[in-house]
């Protein structure tokens, strides 16, 4: 039985968690949550802890805290599940308000983001100049603007979502741009851009996040299955599996997230830990998926790349800029090759991109925090170089023998890799005509070379 004494308020919820009566203050909480009389308990903590309660059977007890738009409302809650699973019965003992925390510029912000990368149906990374490097999407309507873009790297993006009334010379500077209305062809939605910077301390952007959002929701179309390929097609992954699991990983992570975060509303410390460890898990499959689709394009008979003439110098920069803030999050500093330094080659960009993407990943993840990654180019005759070189552990000589091997790991555990993105980078490197090595000490560090053939004409 629940305690006597003073009771602010009692409600009842039924087996599907609805609240079917409340009295106040409980009854304009739930309304100003965004919930109803009867409907869906609108607190999360609150609808956390009946669902507990009712699911294992037990009494449960605990302080609830609630944002309702104009105040904090913090409340000793009592939970009791009646038998048979037929609801709960619900207590309230203590009530305190306070008024919300006004929330800063920044913080705003970053909220604003957070909503936009859970919402965005396509997102894309650009070089400092809004030029695209990679993107991704999902729906139907969105096919045809992203196949484009996919063919179109090193173009401005506004080539492929032209802004809408807007007659100005592109490009136009990046805060001009944010938020604009855009057209995507063959969609009758309404869509905006968002451009999230990458942001280096008294520096130019080092590259942007663009994300395509729509007012209005999905009609959920779903892409219609292509034909089946004869047997002697040998993909699974990269056909099949990779365009099926790619969307729902992607919002299992974005809905993770937003709960980390808190956007859906208030939770305790170790719920935003759990959901935490979703994204986590969920972003180390997401990984783990794109590099098997990617072995099985290196591993194809006949594959080769498409070789173009790039400054290997600006795409370190891009490289760098685009893993900035990963890197800042354990203060290390990526020093690239200055804005005057130039070595032309003929690589194909995207894979150039991918392979540094790798290089500087491994890196920040193995280096110790508060260090330095260093991104140096050298020309040697007709070779283009580019050297990533840390202050990592290093690797031994048995080591740098087995780096490349396929799912080698090198014993590691739990650091999230596959064991594949260097068997990859290496593979695509040589399809270009050049190759990946590594030089390293126990201790020193290591130095991951790329060397691709050098631009003759330029």
């Amino acid at each position: 039985m629940l305690m006597e004494g003073s009771i602010i308020a009692r409600a009842a919820s039924d087996a599907q968690d609805r609240l079917l009566e409340a009295d106040e203050p409980l009854a304009g909480l739930q309304e100003r949550c965004g919930g109803q009389l009867p409907g869906t308990i609108a607190v999360p903590e609150l609808l956390e802890l009946v669902r507990k309660a009712r699911r294992y059977g037990f009494r449960l007890a605990r302080a609830v805290t609630a944002h309702d738009g104009g105040e904090v409302v913090t409340a000793w809650v009592e939970v009791e599940p009646q038998e048979l699973g037929d609801g709960c019965q619900i207590v309230v003992r203590n009530w305190q308000t306070a008024p919300a925390p006004v929330e800063d510029t920044a913080s705003a912000e970053r909220r604003r983001t957070m909503i936009d990368r859970h919402v965005a149906e396509l997102s894309a990374q650009l070089d400092p100049e809004q030029r695209v490097l990679s993107v991704t999407s999902e729906g139907a309507e969105l096919v045809a603007v992203t196949e484009a873009m996919q063919t179109g790297f090193g173009r401005h993006w506004t080539e492929f979502l032209a802004p809408e009334k807007m007659t100005q010379q592109q490009p136009l500077h990046w805060r001009l741009l944010d938020g604009a209305r855009v057209v995507v062809p063959g969609s009758r939605r309404s869509w905006k851009v968002a451009l999230i910077p990458h942001m280096r301390p008294g520096f130019d952007p080092a590259g942007f996040e663009l994300l395509l959002v729509s007012d209005t929701p999905s009609t959920g179309t779903v892409l219609a299955h292509e034909p089946i390929e004869p047997l002697l097609r040998r993909s699974l992954v990269g056909h099949d599996l990779a365009p099926v699991l790619r969307q729902p990983l992607s919002r299992i992570i974005a809905n993770a997230e937003t709960i980390r975060t808190r956007l859906a509303g208030p939770l305790p410390d170790a719920y935003a830990e759990y959901a935490g460890e979703i994204a986590g898990a969920g972003k180390l499959l997401l990984g783990l998926l794109e590099d098997l689709a990617d072995l099985e394009v290196v591993e194809t008979e006949g594959f080769s790349t498409a070789p173009d003439r790039v400054d290997l110098s600006e795409l370190a920069r891009q490289a760098a800029g685009i893993l900035n803030v990963r890197a800042q999050e354990k203060g290390i500093v990526i020093e690239a090759p200055h804005p005057a330094e130039a070595l032309p080659a003929v690589a194909e960009y995207r894979r150039v991109m991918q392979i540094l993407l790798n290089l500087i990943g491994n890196a920040i993840r193995y280096s110790p925090e508060n260090s330095q990654i260093w991104l140096r180019l050298e020309a040697l005759g007709d070779r283009a170089r580019i050297i990533v070189a840390d202050q990592g552990p290093g690797l031994s000589l048995e080591e740098q023998g087995k780096i490349f091997d396929k799912f080698e790991r090198l014993g590691r555990s739990g650091d999230g890799g596959s064991g594949l993105g260097l068997y990859i980078s290496r593979s695509l490197a040589r399809a270009m005509g050049g190759d990946l090595a590594v030089e390293s000490a126990p201790g020193q560090g290591a130095r991951f070379i790329l060397d691709v053939p050098a631009d003759a004409e330029s």
